[in-house]
């Protein structure tokens, strides 16, 4: 039989794994919220499970005293267990257990700020709502953080692995984001909220710590065989999710200009030269985000100067019609 403490244990695991579940599922319009949620009553069940641990496992050390009137009006000198209105016993909530747990060094002090960062946005959510995109912004970098710190708790405290849940959160659900929330209007309660948030949000912090307030979330394009890698592809579907790729970005995915691309044909084929032959192939490849992109002096005048660049993987097609060197890798 298991303990109440590891009882708990499973249960805050698993109001976490759900709330990530949620999370990540397409077309979820209520997603930020839940999430908020399911994650505070995962922390909540964690810190009791902690708090059971270290108190042998006994129900009534979590278990809120209060003191009596007597008949004559004074307070009783004797403490009775506080009852909620099904008549069960109070236990303490998760901020009591979070800050105790902070005093102990128990609990990391940057995981705290990141918990009531997210007890805001629940708070928020479940007492009024969120409208602004803005939210969406922040709960990238909120929820990533949240997970992070949540798995390094479980390993420290019990030394459990949350490996085996595949615990990835906000990348894989590719949201659509915007890049700019200046344009946003805000309700008073959003903007108490977002500045609530940058007072705690601490630049200065460790970026290899175990645990930190936010995470910031960055995606970038890299070639990779490994199995567990996500597959990408470029397309003009306006209904597939957004990737946004910044200038450094691009210029990453598309290293070469004209004449570097023609220097790696020389090297790569046998008896190559940049004959109407090789133009012809060339200039359809660069028209394909695969494989070319064309940078434009001006972006919004598409009469500027402009110049191409072109991916490592365009040398996909171009095998098809040029014979590789002996000696030439991939």
């Amino acid at each position: 039989m298991k303990s109440r403490s590891k009882e708990l244990l499973d249960r805050a695991i698993a109001a976490k794994v759900a709330a990530i579940e949620i999370y990540n599922k397409p077309g979820f319009p209520y997603r930020t919220e839940s999430f908020a949620i399911l994650a505070i009553n995962g922390w909540e069940l964690l810190l009791k499970a902690k708090w059971l641990a270290d108190n042998r496992n006994q129900a009534s050390s979590l278990y809120v005293y209060e003191t009596r009137e007597n008949a004559d009006g004074t307070k009783s000198k004797k403490k009775y267990v506080k009852r909620t209105d099904a008549g069960n016993p109070f236990t303490h909530g998760l901020c009591y257990l979070a800050k105790k747990l902070v005093e102990d060094k128990k609990l990391d002090a940057l995981a705290w700020d990141n918990i009531q960062i997210l007890l805001g946005l629940r708070d928020s959510a479940v007492h009024f709502y969120n409208q602004s995109p803005a939210f969406r912004v922040r709960l990238q970098e909120i929820g990533t953080a949240c997970t992070k710190n949540f798995a390094s708790t479980v390993h420290d405290w019990f030394d459990r692995q949350l490996s085996e849940f595949e615990l990835h959160l906000m990348p894989l659900a590719f949201v659509d984001l915007p890049t700019n929330m200046d344009g946003f209007l805000l309700n008073a309660e959003e903007k108490n909220f977002l500045s609530f948030l940058e007072n705690m949000d601490k630049s200065h912090a460790d970026p290899e710590s175990a645990y930190s307030v936010t995470v910031n979330i960055e995606f970038r394009y890299t070639r990779s065989k490994a199995k567990e890698a996500l597959l990408v592809q470029n397309t003009n579907d306006p209904n597939a999710p957004a990737v946004r790729l910044t200038e450094e970005h691009v210029l990453e995915r598309y290293p070469w200009d004209y004449s570097t691309l023609t220097e790696k044909c020389k090297e790569r084929y046998q008896g190559f030269k940049a004959n109407q032959y090789y133009h012809n192939i060339r200039r359809p490849l660069q028209a394909d985000r695969r494989y070319g992109i064309t940078r434009y002096l001006d972006p919004a005048n598409l009469e500027s100067s402009k110049k191409a660049f072109f991916s490592p993987n365009i040398f996909v097609e171009l095998d098809n019609h040029f014979r590789k060197k002996a000696t030439t890798k991939g």
